[in-house]
């Protein structure tokens, strides 16, 4: 229940101001139908949350548990510096131009899927799965995170967002990274 509870916490967190939670106010705006722009958010992050919880499950066998160890507490740490650093949809970046011809479900699905990739959310999927060794705890949690990160987003949009304090969300969630990174190093 750790593992579900810790990842669906730092990923909601994780998400607020994030590139995809952006790109989810942008196709709310533009397509204005929010359960099949929810419905690809919902796909996209399973998809991409399952192939990041995969490489975590292999580091655990691939390290052994001191080398384990060390690198999710340098990596917890580096995702602490990481959430400190704003993120910004870029007007050039591929994943962020709709394509309607796609609908608006296949537009979101596969705009999210490439707006995830190497993203915070997706790098922390990868190291809570090595963290908690508990594959199915770890993605739903991460999935559930984005989501109810997302789904306001989706259907509040640009009026949420101005409300909520970003910036200080975001220390919350680097010094949540920060305790995560030095309880790894110093439990050897």
């Amino acid at each position: 229940m750790d593992a579900f509870l810790i990842s669906t916490a730092i990923v909601a967190l994780a998400e607020i101001g994030d590139k995809t939670q952006l790109l989810a106010l942008l196709l709310s705006a533009r397509f204005r139908r929010p359960w099949p722009i929810l419905a690809g958010i919902f796909v996209a992050t399973i998809v991409n949350h399952a192939l990041a919880g995969a490489v975590g499950a292999w580091l655990t066998t691939q390290l052994g548990a001191q080398g384990l160890r060390i690198l999710l507490g340098v990596s917890f740490l580096a995702m602490a510096a990481w959430m400190l650093v704003p993120d910004k949809l870029d007007d050039t970046d591929e994943a962020a131009r709709p394509r309607s011809h796609l609908g608006v479900f296949g537009t979101t699905l596969v705009a999210f899927f490439l707006a995830e990739m190497g993203d915070k959310t997706q790098v922390a999927t990868v190291m809570l799965v090595a963290r908690f060794d508990a594959y199915a705890a770890v993605v739903t949690g991460t999935t559930l995170g984005m989501m109810l990160a997302n789904a306001p987003a989706v259907w509040l949009g640009d009026r949420l967002t101005r409300k909520l304090p970003v910036r200080a969300i975001h220390v919350v969630s680097a010094l949540i990274f920060l305790a995560l990174g030095i309880a790894a190093l110093l439990a050897g």
